[in-house]
């Protein structure tokens, strides 16, 4: 997928992500987002008013799926850049939580959103307290 640009400033790009959208076909919340830097992660539910809209959705069914849009400034125009889950982002900074919001698509992905969070709660070895003895 690729970017996509509009003149908008970055909140009002943000907010038109995470709006409620409704289709003759569909409608998506997002029931939980999270703003990393430059990348929104949120966790949207797609619920099918139609046959074969997502998955083989029957209508009524919903799915839920962790979604990642990298955002970025260009010729003062704000875009983003849509993945999911599926897609294997490279990019682990997720919520962890959001992970059992909703199925997994993508282990490899999922492990690597776990290594991140881990490596972020272990103490570095700059800030932990010297243990040797001095003479």
């Amino acid at each position: 997928m690729g970017w996509y640009f509009s003149p908008q400033s970055r909140s009002e790009l943000i907010a038109e992500l995470i709006a409620p959208r409704e289709t003759e076909r569909a409608s998506v919340k997002v029931i939980a987002h999270a703003l990393r830097g430059n990348m929104l992660w949120s966790v949207a539910e797609v619920t099918a008013k139609a046959e074969d809209v997502h998955r083989d959705l029957a209508p009524g069914q919903s799915l839920r799926y962790i979604r990642c849009d990298l955002l970025e400034c260009s010729g003062g125009q704000w875009g983003y850049k849509p993945m999911d889950e599926s897609m294997h982002p490279f990019y682990y900074s997720c919520p962890k939580s959001y992970l059992d919001l909703a199925p997994e698509q993508s282990a490899q992905w999922r492990a690597g959103v776990r290594a991140y969070h881990a490596q972020r709660r272990a103490p570095s070895a700059a800030s932990a307290p010297n243990t040797a003895l001095t003479a």
